[in-house]
């Protein structure tokens, strides 16, 4: 960002940029992004998840080398493995990125693969959190494809968002399930395979379930517990993870 700007905070910078582009489409935002806003220092992550190959198309088409962040956990379904490889050959993107827990982290902290069984944030935050941290450093801002229909949670997602020192971007925050659907169905891309399986949201094959009818998308993830995100879109996290070191 501008020079001058560098007294205002970056929360308010970022209801500044949701305000002004709230009427932008998708494909607007994320060149703005990363043609104008943070050139050479913005990374899209992605989970290939679900909903996964809108955004990573979108992005294809503003720029196929953009770098594209995804932590696999080894706890991943060997599906979401498969697809990403699929989407990465399917959109033409040069740069995907494929982060791991540390293993000496694993070894001192998760020796037997189970730690999501007695603790699942601690799980998440050695698997997930601080692979990403690492990933991230030296990117002034990210894109992530959270939507508002997702879940209550997420229902008041601002298209821009401080998250720590960074900017966070959601260009589809605005997006509905049919909204997406139309748009996969227009470019003909792939579906995960586990859709049509009652998962319309996966994460680690541990601790992720098939959704019921009438639940939330969401609702199939860490089913039973007081839980409902793994940490890397907590305000703060990333950055906090990056400055405590963390096993980083």
């Amino acid at each position: 960002m501008a020079a001058s700007n560098r007294d205002v905070t970056l929360a308010e910078m970022a209801g500044e940029l949701s305000a002004r582009h709230a009427g932008s489409s998708a494909p607007d935002l994320i060149a703005l992004a990363v043609r104008d806003l943070y050139p050479g220092r913005i990374a899209a992550v992605s989970s290939f998840g679900a909903e996964s190959a809108v955004l990573l198309h979108l992005i294809a088409t503003v720029d196929r080398s953009l770098p594209v962040l995804f932590v696999d956990t080894d706890k991943m379904f060997g599906e979401t493995l498969r697809y990403r490889d699929q989407l990465v050959r399917r959109l033409g993107l040069t740069d995907v990125r494929t982060l791991t827990p540390d293993p000496t982290r694993i070894a001192g902290t998760d020796p037997k693969g189970a730690l999501w069984l007695q603790n699942p944030d601690l799980c998440c935050r050695i698997r997930k959190v601080e692979p990403l941290a690492r990933g991230l450093a030296g990117f002034g801002a990210w894109i992530s494809g959270r939507k508002r229909y997702q879940s209550a949670t997420r229902a008041t997602l601002p298209l821009f968002e401080a998250d720590g020192e960074r900017m966070k971007v959601n260009p589809l925050a605005a997006w509905g399930a049919e909204d997406l659907a139309s748009y996969a169905a227009r470019h003909d891309l792939p579906e995960h395979p586990l859709l049509a399986q009652g998962y319309p949201s996966i994460g680690c094959m541990p601790c992720t379930d098939p959704v019921g009818e009438g639940e939330d998308a969401r609702s199939g993830r860490w089913r039973g517990l007081d839980k409902t995100e793994c940490g890397i879109h907590l305000s703060g996290r990333i950055g906090n993870e990056e400055r405590e070191g963390s096993g980083i």
